[in-house]
């Protein structure tokens, strides 16, 4: 492990949170009680034990949620790595990402891959993708233009963060991680499901585009020798088992978002994409902002100033009229300039002179004071730093077209912006600023629904949900830590102190569509395993 992980003498509590693809998901077409239902929401348990058991050991959010993502990738009824749904013309192309919030520990911040076909594990080529390169991003080149030597200054990677196709997965040759031919993928429900799709699309054609009948000319994508291993006759299963096409098929990105002891957080998301998408397209999943964000920064807290209220001379008239009356009727009596201020109520405007001495005592004017103390806007208050992380699923080009995490993270990072601590603002009711930016932008009547229109609920345009984590830390002085930072006694303050550790994660989650698959531990410890709304 890294000497930049260092444990906290005050230990954050890790939290985790998984989703694995959400959309129309009802009780209807996933009954509670059928055995579909059951194979999910086991499946969903087993990784909710692994990823916990894995926190418990003391791993990283990276470590984690990489490790999580890919036993998702592994399990064939997740639309991810083995499970994935082919495109239009019976391939797949699989796509992932991460992305953390601490920029020290990795300089990079997020790495994404697409455009895959024979890397068995997306998440882990994007894992390795954000562990190498950094050395470039310090101003120092790579040791020759290509760097083939994964050992060396950037692995291969340079400073990218983005790669697909041949040159990723040349890159995972690289690195070591395991290929697999495209019949790997290959799974009967997801199969059934492509066929079906292209009937849909094509309802005149008896069998469109289909590749293993080797349509347009030999179908397919073929390699450097114009052989595609799909047209040999060891690559497609036999046709003897069957699937009716009635049961539900989860859509979407498989992720995982994780609070570490550290206080760093890490999302990892993975997926195959839309069923019968067109090649080359793609997705959110791997765009950052998008289908994923992760960030941190530092807050300077100023204590509330004291109320301040006008004060006003009282006049002999307000003296000697009724309680109240004044206050109702005052400011309309005619009463002329030329009466001494004593009848007419106000002070006459001090002078520019008199102002900017007496402006000093005013609670901006004290901010901006404290603001200055040292040259570098650091003053009063104290200093606490925040952190989330984001991972959508659903309709990937909706979640596109309105940089969907980072739009959400922006809201919960800003719309309750204040330079003063306040215990309960009236903005977030108490429940987190993300919990409330998640509700308005992925919950029910939200930003993402409306952006389909008068065409929500007619081909899943708009679906969707995300899962995420905010982090708060404890109070801490500017230096974060240099002395321990505690604040014994400071009302409202969280935790013991970030420079020794101290802090809390909240878990957030919220969709707007029939059903999301999820798994966590809640704060009581417990496993939770969720498909609709309302747990069964």
């Amino acid at each position: 492990m890294s000497s930049l992980y260092k444990p906290k003498k005050k230990a954050i509590t890790p939290r985790f949170i998984i989703h694995a693809g959400a959309g129309n998901i009802t009780p209807a077409n996933l009954p509670p009680n059928s055995d579909k239902y059951l194979i999910y929401t086991a499946s969903l348990l087993e990784v909710n034990r692994l990823t916990a058991s894995r926190l418990a050991a003391g791993g990283t959010a990276v470590e984690v949620a990489t490790e999580a993502v890919r036993w998702l990738e592994d399990c064939e009824w997740f639309n991810a790595g083995k499970g994935a749904v082919f495109a239009r013309d019976g391939g797949v192309e699989l796509e992932a990402s991460i992305m953390t919030s601490t920029p020290s520990l990795h300089p990079k911040r997020y790495a994404s891959v697409a455009l895959l076909r024979h890397i068995k594990n997306p998440i882990l080529l994007a894992k390795e993708i954000l562990l190498h390169g950094a050395h470039d991003l310090s101003g120092h080149p790579s040791s020759s233009p290509t760097d083939p030597d994964p050992s060396g200054p950037s692995g291969g990677a340079q400073g990218h963060c983005f790669l697909s196709g041949p040159t990723a997965e040349a890159l995972g040759h690289q690195y070591g991680l395991e290929t697999v031919p495209e019949k790997y993928f290959w799974t009967r429900r997801r199969w059934e499901e492509h066929r079906r799709g292209l009937h849909h699309l094509f309802p005149h054609q008896t069998n469109p585009q289909n590749p293993k009948s080797n349509d347009e000319g030999g179908g397919g994508r073929r390699g450097r020798g114009g052989k595609d291993e799909r047209d040999q006759p060891s690559f497609w299963p036999s046709e003897s088992e069957s699937w009716d096409g009635k049961e539900y098929l989860p859509q979407g990105t498989v992720g995982c978002v994780v609070l570490d002891t550290y206080g760093t957080l890490c999302v990892a998301t993975s997926t195959g994409g839309l069923t019968n998408k067109l090649p080359g397209r793609i997705g959110d999943t791997p765009s950052v902002g998008a289908g994923f964000w992760a960030e941190e920064w530092v807050e300077h807290v100023l204590p509330l100033p004291p109320a301040v209220v006008p004060s006003r001379p009282q006049s002999i008239l307000q003296m000697v009229l009724p309680r109240g009356v004044w206050d109702v009727v005052g400011d309309c009596l005619p009463l002329p300039l030329s009466l001494p201020a004593v009848f007419r109520g106000y002070s006459a405007l001090p002078s520019s002179s008199s102002s900017s001495s007496s402006s000093s005592s005013s609670p901006t004017a004290a901010v901006a004071r404290d603001e200055k103390v040292d040259g570098r806007g650091k003053g009063k208050g104290r200093y606490r730093t925040r952190a989330l992380a984001l991972s959508g699923t659903g309709n990937g080009d909706s979640f596109l077209r309105l940089a969907a995490a980072r739009t959400t993270a922006a809201i919960a990072r800003y719309s309750s912006l204040s330079p003063y601590h306040r215990p309960s603002h009236p903005h977030d009711h108490g429940e987190g600023a993300l919990t409330t930016a998640l509700r308005t932008f992925a919950g029910p009547g939200g930003e993402l629904q409306r952006s389909a229109g008068e065409r929500w609920g007619r081909t899943g345009e708009g679906e969707g949900g995300m899962i995420g984590i905010e982090f708060v830390s404890a109070y801490h002085p500017a230096d974060c830590g240099k002395d321990g930072g505690e604040h014994e006694g400071e009302e409202g303050a969280i935790g013991e102190g970030y420079g020794e550790g101290g802090g809390k994660g909240k878990i957030v989650a919220d969709f707007n569509c029939g059903g999301m698959f999820r798994t966590w531990v809640d704060d009581g410890g417990r496993e939770r395993v969720a498909v609709f709304r309302e747990e069964f």
